[in-house]
């Protein structure tokens, strides 16, 4: 009698690999710390951008497990992508035409007063990308940019007033991004990571450029928790 193979063990939760979605709902977790001041800028810089190069959901759970959001039922329960609504199924990475920027033996310019996605991916091949965000409107408190330049150039350019972070490398290319700190907890993050092969990825801040209505939307939200705060002491 011929034995039937058993079938294998399903993968551990844990061990899958980690998707898009996993991640920005780590680095939201991150965000909310730091404006609780549970973390400091450099926690939270250091801590997003070890998400950023995570690979399962495992590891994802480490960077969030001091703090309480980390606890919390819903916080700690994982759903694979492909049982969530409009979600794509596992793998695919959800991409808007207007996030990819693509220059062959051309140039690919993003400029002016455009919405900023969450995430950007620019590659220049024998080409050039720009992507100037100092007029942006940020929609997204991370705005994660990956560049890709081979032969190519890829220049990024960012509000004064935001906070810049970059991870990534160069062969026998430059890979340089001008680390920037806002003085403002809810000023948006724009991380750069990607390679540079035979060319170059250069991300720096625009000078005289700078969110004119960041100081409006920290007022409005610090305006909020005040109201949200009075409303819980007059209700007891």
């Amino acid at each position: 009698m011929d034995l039937q193979k058993q079938p294998e063990p399903p993968t551990p939760v844990t061990e899958l690999r980690a998707s898009d979605a996993d991640r920005d709902r780590i680095t939201d977790i991150l965000r909310d710390a730091l404006a609780e001041g549970r973390l400091t800028a450099e926690e939270h810089a250091e801590r997003v951008e070890g998400v950023l190069a995570t690979k399962t959901v495992g590891e994802l759970d480490a960077f969030i497990r001091d703090l309480p959001a980390a606890h919390a039922p819903k916080a700690a329960t994982y759903t694979p992508a492909s049982a969530v609504p409009n979600r794509p199924t596992p793998g695919a990475i959800p991409i808007d035409p207007d996030d990819r920027l693509v220059a062959v033996f051309s140039g690919s310019v993003r400029k002016g007063r455009w919405r900023a996605g969450r995430r950007i991916h620019a590659y220049a091949i024998f080409g050039s990308v720009e992507i100037d965000l100092s007029e942006a409107l940020f929609e997204h408190r991370q705005v994660m940019i990956r560049a890709i330049s081979i032969c190519g150039s890829v220049e990024i350019r960012v509000p004064e007033n935001v906070s810049l972070r970059g991870s990534g490398g160069g062969v026998l290319g430059d890979f340089a991004v001008d680390t920037l700190d806002s003085a403002e907890t809810d000023a948006p993050v724009v991380y750069v990571d990607g390679l540079a092969v035979l060319g170059s990825v250069e991300a720096k801040p625009k000078r005289g450029k700078a969110i004119a209505d960041l100081i409006d939307r920290v007022t409005d939200r610090v305006a909020r928790k005040v109201d949200n705060h009075l409303r819980k002491h007059l209700d007891r």
